[in-house]
């Protein structure tokens, strides 16, 4: 896929791999065995690195928790066998992970640089708006070294990897110069980027990077295990019915007002994340009987609660929100 487009990895590309173990494997060691899957897990899933969370989170479906846990199956020497059925549990925990919390990456392929550099117009608008940036003391004037900045500043939105992501963005700078001393005006910053640009273009176009937005997608998933587990299910019901308890208003009110406040903890979008999830809220209590009261007994009240969080997960499995974690 191109820059400026998404990819959403939900597991279902691991649910397809068929990976077996070397021939001549007699015994491996449980870290090898993780390795082993990472590194297959990696390349089905675009290859990007699998982040820490993921890790740890699919290694808690196997019960191996916490470090104590996980490194006493490192050391563990497994036969063939069983080295082969976790390897295959280990994967089949990554896409249970994914499909619950799946990751939004981009592939970035220097299409979306180009675009830029073969529209002039484009690229003086961009320049000028990172030269006046940069430019915190309004000068006219800004340090050389100002240029990695400036590729810094593009970020992936615009087709930039991290530097840590593509180390070669490094080697590029130190080519054109970045690192020298001197000063450049607005014209000059432009001439040295466009070069910097167009370098890191054709670099990306050999060699697609794939990046992970920190985006989080919300789509029902936390919400079912709520309802699976009885005591946080019970939990929330309880300080739900805190409310009922201290005014007058209908219980539907109660229960969107708690949960607006509370509904995170229960696997729901902030409320004050985005318009989407605005309408998503009107939609679930919209469709609930608006006629119940705060007179109602308390177990009609829970399944009232119960009742409200099955059409939230419906919901967002049908439409799932994106959160921007940074937002």
């Amino acid at each position: 896929m191109s820059d400026g487009g998404i990819t959403i990895l939900d597991g279902n590309t691991l649910r397809s791999l068929h990976v077996s173990l070397p021939e001549d494997t007699v015994t491996l060691t449980g870290a090898q065995v993780l390795d082993f899957a990472e590194s297959e897990a990696s390349q089905s899933l675009l290859g990007i690195s699998l982040p820490p969370h993921l890790k740890s989170s699919a290694l808690r479906r196997m019960n191996i928790d916490g470090v104590d846990d996980v490194t006493s199956f490192q050391l563990t020497e497994l036969s063939q066998e069983q080295a082969s059925r976790k390897l295959s549990d280990y994967l089949s925990a990554i896409a249970d992970e994914l499909k619950d919390d799946p990751l939004v990456v981009s592939i970035l392929d220097g299409n979306a640089l180009r675009m830029f550099l073969e529209d002039e117009d484009d690229f003086a608008m961009i320049a000028e708006n990172l030269f006046t940036d940069l430019d915190t003391e309004d000068k006219g004037k800004i340090g050389k070294s100002e240029i990695r900045n400036a590729v810094v500043h593009m970020g992936v939105d615009m087709g930039v990897p991290p530097l840590e992501e593509f180390p070669l963005l490094n080697d590029i700078l130190k080519k054109h110069g970045v690192e020298e001393e001197g000063e450049l005006g607005q014209s000059q910053f432009a001439e040295l980027l466009q070069p910097v640009i167009q370098e890191l273009a054709d670099a990306l176009a050999k060699k697609h990077v794939a990046v992970i937005h920190k985006i989080k997608i919300v789509n029902g998933s936390e919400i079912r295990k709520v309802l699976a587990e009885e005591k946080k299910l019970n939990d929330a019901i309880a300080k739900a019915l805190q409310g009922k308890h201290k005014n007058d208003q209908k219980s539907t009110e109660i229960i969107r007002d708690f949960l607006e406040k509370n509904g995170k903890e229960l696997g729901l979008p902030p409320s004050e994340a985005n318009e989407a999830v605005i309408l998503l809220y009107d939609a679930v209590f919209t469709d609930i009987d608006s006629g119940r009261d705060a007179s109602i007994e308390e177990d009609e009240f829970r399944k009232l609660v119960r009742e409200i969080l099955e059409k939230f997960a419906e919901q967002l499995q049908a439409n799932p929100v994106y959160c921007d974690l940074d937002g």
